[in-house]
């Protein structure tokens, strides 16, 4: 006889922090522990709005705490709990290009070799380690976890193979976890599908 938590599937809700005053000036906030805007916090808001168009049973957020208000914003809205952060689902390291405008760091190096920044497939795995630890926990679950831009985008890419869009602030994608494997459904609200023929034709 087949193991249920082996079959069950697990609902992944992949949601980005709201705005914050660095996302703003586009700066590159990375680790570094930047709080939500007003912006930010209304978003937040929204999106605990949108979630309650379905049944999601508990809400995981990075230890950074754009995403751990974020979350907990989220989790009030709707009623449901919040657990212990995942050290794992936090931003990416950007090295000593973390603080600076993304123009004034392009201006000194390329994208990818700021001294010091994390490798993106590490950012990838660790992601994407956590939310098989989510799933692994609550097998036939509907989580929502809360983390951050280029980690969910990292993620995704993972899981597909293919490039995405950036990953907008507070918007959600879909991923389901189940006995074969990751599937992606949306990316930034809309159908992977759509999303995927949207990039390729660029």
């Amino acid at each position: 006889m087949t193991d249920t938590a082996e079959t069950a599937v697990t609902v992944i809700a992949l949601t980005r922090h709201g705005q914050t005053d660095w996302n703003a000036a586009r700066r590159l906030q990375g680790s570094s522990d930047v709080p939500l805007n007003d912006i930010g916090r209304e978003q937040a808001v929204a999106s605990s709005a949108r979630f309650t168009r379905g049944q999601w049973h508990s809400v995981v957020t990075s230890p950074l705490s754009r995403a751990v208000e974020t979350g907990r914003i989220i989790a009030d809205g709707l009623g449901i709990a919040v657990g212990l952060p995942h050290d794992d689902l936090r931003e990416r390291h950007y090295g000593e290009a973390e603080g600076m405008t993304l123009d004034a760091a392009s201006a000194l190096w390329d994208y990818d070799t700021y001294p010091g920044i994390e490798d993106r497939d590490l950012v990838a795995q660790r992601g994407l380690g956590s939310l098989a630890e989510i799933a692994a926990g609550l097998p036939g679950a509907s989580v929502i976890v809360v983390a951050h831009g280029t980690l969910i985008r990292e993620v995704l890419q993972l899981i597909v193979g293919a490039p995405l869009p950036a990953i907008d602030n507070a918007a959600t994608s879909i991923v389901e976890s189940t006995g074969s494997g990751w599937r992606v459904l949306t990316v930034n609200g809309e159908p992977y599908e759509h999303v995927r023929a949207a990039h390729v034709a660029r």
